[in-house]
């Protein structure tokens, strides 16, 4: 059963005149007549009474009317959704994002795209920075906001708002109401350190920091997440370097100061796979960097 025979069907019998439909689809009546004796056939009823005067629908023609209608509009509610997701009007992209990244604008960035492309659904996926690097690769994540400032071989990305290391001690700690810290002054104290196959750009960075100002730290406790890092500074366990924006969490218990040399930016990005790229993916990257630009310049 073709598409096109179930449009002449459905003109037929909104006009009942053979003239008037042929002139409507803009075809002669010879063709328009043998489509439907065609799909009389096909469906082996009787769908028009016809005599020299008038053309009528047969009770099975009324029934079939209603059916046509809605095989059309199926296909060209199908036609819409396919062009709209080749257009990348619509479709879903899976995001990954690494944890403390979500106090870096990602929740802003996918908002703005969420409302200039309703019909495209974004899922988020918390994930190591590591893992996101490989699911790109694989074509299991369309994009992700990872720790780091430059992404693996074959990758593309581009750099998040900067952000910057503070230190992140407890409220019982006399230095915890500083407006400034001299890194020099933590030599002796202990430390709460993130682990480095969770975030190894973190953890280097912190590293470099402690070295250039000529301290080895002593590392009393190891951490895979930054809940547990602040929540074990919280306690008393230790100090810790942390991105500044983790000020959002508002953690109970805990200071964040700046410090006042050998400050260092926590870096983040939004990486890609440019072989793995389409429509929908192509618009959310155009919609973030005019996000990213317009929270620098705000």
């Amino acid at each position: 059963m073709k598409f096109h025979v179930l449009r002449y069907f459905v003109v037929l019998a909104e006009e009942l005149h053979f003239g008037r439909a042929a002139q409507r689809l803009a075809i002669t009546q010879p063709p328009l007549s043998s489509a439907i004796k065609a799909l009389e056939e096909e469906l082996e009823v009787l769908l028009f009474q016809r005599t020299k005067t008038s053309v009528q629908l047969t009770p099975a023609g009324t029934v079939f009317l209603n059916e046509a209608r809605k095989l059309l509009e199926g296909a060209a509610r199908a036609k819409s959704i396919v062009k709209s997701v080749d257009q990348g009007m619509s479709g879903r992209l899976d995001i990954g994002f690494g944890g403390t990244l979500l106090f870096r604008d990602v929740l802003t960035i996918v908002d703005t795209f969420t409302r200039e492309w309703p019909g495209i659904e974004v899922v988020l996926r918390e994930m190591q920075s590591a893992e996101q690097f490989e699911w790109l690769r694989l074509g299991r994540l369309d994009a992700g906001f990872c720790h780091g400032s430059t992404a693996p071989p074959k990758l593309r990305f581009m750099p998040l708002k900067d952000d910057q290391l503070v230190l992140c001690l407890s409220n019982e700690h006399p230095m915890a109401r500083h407006q400034l810290i001299d890194l020099k002054e933590l030599a002796n104290e202990s430390f709460v350190m993130f682990e480095r196959d969770i975030n190894p750009a973190n953890h280097d960075t912190v590293i470099s920091l402690f070295s250039r100002a000529g301290i080895y730290p002593r590392i009393v406790h190891y951490t895979r997440n930054w809940m547990t890092t602040m929540s074990m500074v919280s306690e008393g366990c230790g100090m810790a370097i942390v991105p500044s924006t983790l000020g959002r969490m508002r953690m109970a218990g805990v200071s964040l100061v700046p410090f006042a040399k050998f400050r260092e930016p926590a870096l983040g990005m939004l990486a890609w796979n440019p072989v793995l790229t389409n429509p929908a993916l192509t618009k959310f990257l155009e919609s973030a960097e005019r996000t990213m630009k317009n929270i620098v310049t705000g």
